[in-house]
Formats: structure tokens, sequence, C-alpha cells
């Protein structure tokens, strides 16, 4: 069995450490022809991964949205990196930095290999960071407006006094006041409202990129009546009676209630509720009407603003009936000289509805059925006869019967001295 000889190892080295090199050479020149690496873009949207900041600091400036990445790798290896899910990431590493502006390298990593990252853009990143500050602040409610007149607010409630504030040193310093803002305008009811709450500087502007706690407050504001004034129903005082053969349907008030007030409260809590108007005459009414009337009030009570009239609309409406009329004659025209129309039945019966007063003044004479018979030779037919009524408010529900028949034949003639 041969020894192995170190003396002739070390003289062989060289020329072993050679032919591996050769071939590694030239495996990596096969792998290389037929699966060359090529630079390309990364197709993906990689955004930037912040790591290392201090739990005592806050970044105050923005990232870029997107970090562009040409990477250089075999044909083969491209799908595999575009189909993986995280391949690459873009890494800004806060490490040790605390406040004030630096400017920070971004480390590419590719979870693929083999992969060489040729460029990427932006290189570095500017980053300011700020102390993380927090403050505790009373909070102030803030009331715009003013209630309805005759009302007044009370003191509001509200479920927060105060809201801690954290975010950046630099703005929180700026705050000046933290208050929600309520509105009473021409309020008369009690509210309660959830209302935002925020961070205003002392020009009264909002202070962004801080995070309030909490950042809602619960409001309940009583609204209550003045001494002296009170809210009363309007209700119309109507005298007489509508036209025959009409019917009040509605009356309706604008404004429905009034507030009304007195230097005597005790004649503004004596009221029974309502104020009456001026009495409104609907003799002979037969339309709607829109009337404007006096309110008759106690002597020392006057009305908030000093209007003392109120709109009333007036809605009549016909009363509506039916009625039969029988035997109306069938009114035959256009018939050709010569020829003479036998009619069966020769009479018709219909049954109408209108308004009343119009149903009530109707005469037989007032309506006619026609057969109109223009065109037509000797010879038995059928045709529905046309109507004329002296109203369009009247109906025909049912003429009996709807179709008349009829023989056209020739006329006689006349006998001399007939």
């Amino acid at each position: 069995m041969a020894k192995f000889s170190f003396k002739s190892f070390k003289k062989n080295l060289p020329i072993f450490l050679t032919s591996l090199l050769l071939a590694i050479t030239v495996w990596i020149i096969s792998v290389t022809a037929s699966d060359p690496a090529e630079n390309r873009t990364y197709p993906k949207n990689v955004p930037i991964e912040v790591v290392g900041m201090g739990t005592d600091l806050v970044r105050v400036s923005d990232l870029p949205s997107n970090v562009s990445i040409v990477l250089n790798t075999p044909q083969s290896v491209w799908e595999e990196i575009i189909n993986a899910q995280t391949p690459v990431r873009a890494i800004l590493d806060l490490s040790g930095l605390g406040a004030g502006s630096h400017q920070v390298n971004l480390q590419i990593q590719v979870g693929i290999r083999p992969v060489k990252v040729v460029s990427h853009s932006p290189r570095t990143v500017q980053v300011v960071l700020d102390s993380l500050a927090t403050r505790s602040i009373p909070l102030t409610l803030e009331i715009k407006g003013e209630p309805a007149i005759g009302y007044q607010a009370e003191t509001p409630k509200m479920d927060v006094s105060q809201v801690m504030v954290m975010g950046p040193q630099s703005q929180v310093e700026k705050i000046t006041v933290i208050k929600a803002i309520l509105d009473v305008n021409q309020a008369y009811e009690d509210i309660s409202r959830i209302v935002n709450i925020v961070a205003y500087d002392q020009n009264e502007m909002v202070v962004d990129d801080i995070t309030l706690t909490p950042d809602r407050v619960s409001v309940i504001q009583e609204i209550n009546q003045r001494y002296g004034y009170r809210d009363v129903i309007v209700s119309v005082t109507l005298e007489g009676q509508v036209a025959y053969g009409y019917r009040l349907t509605n009356i309706t008030v604008v404004p429905l209630a009034v507030t009304v007030y007195s230097t005597n409260s005790q004649i503004v809590n004596d009221l029974p509720g309502y104020v009456k108007t001026m009495p409104l005459n609907l003799d002979e009414l037969n339309d709607n009407v829109d009337v404007s009337l006096l309110l008759d009030l106690p002597e020392g009570v006057m009305v908030v603003g000093g209007n003392r009239t109120v709109l009333v609309r007036v809605s009549v409406a016909a009363i509506q009936s039916s009625m039969p009329l029988a035997n109306i004659p069938i009114e035959v025209v256009g018939l050709a000289p010569g020829l003479q129309a036998n009619l069966a039945p020769e009479m018709v019966t219909l049954l109408i509805s209108g308004p009343l007063h119009i149903l009530d003044e109707l005469k037989v004479e007032d309506v006619r059925v026609i057969l109109d018979l223009t065109g037509y030779r000797i010879g038995k037919y059928e045709l529905e006869p046309v109507l004329e009524l002296p109203s369009d408010e009247i109906v025909v529900n049912s003429i009996q019967p709807p179709i008349i028949d009829f023989e056209i034949i020739r006329a006689p003639t006349p006998t001399p001295g007939g």
C-alpha cells in the first residue's frame, strides 16, 4: 500500500489548486453562458422599514414612499425573486441616534441568492427625530351661537376635564389650549352630543401630529326658557259655514306656535297653552284661501320678534255625489239624406257623479247622447254613443246599454198630401 508523502503533496499542491480553479472557472463560464446574469429594476413597491429608533423618540419627518432598486442576478432567479412574498427590503436603521436631524444610509436586503444590488435610490434619507413628550392639559368647552329668543343656556356638563397629549416635544410645546366646540345656535331644547377634542396654538391654528386621549367628549347642555317667556300653540277662531256643496278639508297655521313674553310673568303663566286668532269668516267660501290673521293676545302679552300675525291656509273641496239620469234620448247626427236609422233602444240611462252643487242644478236637457252615423250606409250596425256633458267635473260611471244596435234603411217616400 502506497504511503502518503507530505513532501509529494506539497510538491503537487500548486498543480491541484490550478486544476481546481480552472474547473471552477469552466463551471462558472458554463453556467453563465446558459443562464446569464442581467441588470433589472425590481418591479414591486419597496417601502422603507424603520428599525432601531429609541422608544423615547418620535420621527417628525416624512420618508420616501418608495425605493427604486436595480438588481443583478441570473435570469432563472428573477422569476423566483418576483414571486417571493417579501424578497427585497429597504431598512433604515436609527439605532443610537438621538433627537435632531440625521443623514442615514439606506440598507437593501435581498432574501434570495445569488443577487447583487447594483444601485438604489435614494441611497440616504434625511431623518428628523424629536423627543417624545406627554402632557396633561385641562379641557375647555367653547360655546358658539345663542339659543333661540326667550331661551338661555345653563352651565354645560362634560364627562372629561383633562386631556393627555402625546407627541413630538416641538409640537406639544406649541399647544396653548385644548378645547371642544359646542354649537347652541337657535337651540330651544336640551343638547346631548359627542364633540371632538382639538388642540390649538396661540394663533388658534390646529396642532397636528399629536395624540389626544381621549379625543372626544360627551357634553350635556341644558336649554331652559327664560322667566316671563312661554311657547304657545296658535288656535284659529272660525265663524260661519262654507258655501253649499263644499266642505272644509284642512286648516294650517304658519307658524304653528309662537313665543310670547310679558314683564308680568304671571299673565304668561296663566295662559292655557294656546292663543287664539281673530275670527275667520267662512261664509260662502268655495275655494282655497290664504289669510293673514292677528293674534288675540291678552293685554301686556307680546310676541317675540314683534309680529302679531300668522298665516292661515284654509282648504275646501266640493262634496262629491252621484245620481242616475234615466230615459235620455239618443240624438242621431251625420246620417246621409234619404236614409233612416231605427235604434234599439232609442234611450239610455246614465249613472253620473260629481260635485253636489253641480249635480243639483243639472237638467236632462243639459246632457246629449249622440250617435254619429256619418258615412254609414244601408245595413245593421252596433255603435258606442258619444256623451256631451255641461261640466268637465261630471264623471260618467256607466251607460246602459253601452252599445246601441241600429239598422239603416231607405227613408219612406212622403205620401202626397200626407
